[in-house]
């Protein structure tokens, strides 16, 4: 059977993480507030945890905030260095001639 070839892997997509973390946090936040009037019924019922998980997870998403505003801030050190490295615009990549492999066998 021939081999066929395989095709490059696509760059990543870009998404703003920072919104996608800061609205999730917010949403437990609001879960919190919104579950707080009602702690004295879910306890009663079993539920006495969920204000308090809610709680947790909007303070676990003010570290992941923290996180990914720290990443995005050092992709965007990463890509200024990397353009006053080389005003020109050219890039750095390697072809499968540089390597010596066979385009086909190449894997990204």
């Amino acid at each position: 059977m021939p081999r066929t070839p395989l095709h490059p892997s696509p760059p990543p997509l870009e998404a703003n993480d920072v919104a996608i973390v800061g609205g999730g946090t917010v949403l437990w936040f609001v879960a919190f507030v919104a579950l707080l009037p009602f702690q004295g019924t879910l306890s009663d019922h079993g539920h006495g945890t969920w204000p308090w998980i809610c709680l947790s997870g909007g303070l676990l998403g003010l570290i992941g905030l923290w996180y990914c505003r720290a990443r995005r801030d050092a992709i965007a050190r990463g890509r200024a260095a990397e353009a006053a490295a080389d005003p020109a615009g050219h890039t750095a990549e390697r072809t499968a001639e540089d390597d010596g492999q066979d385009p086909a066998t190449r894997s990204d």
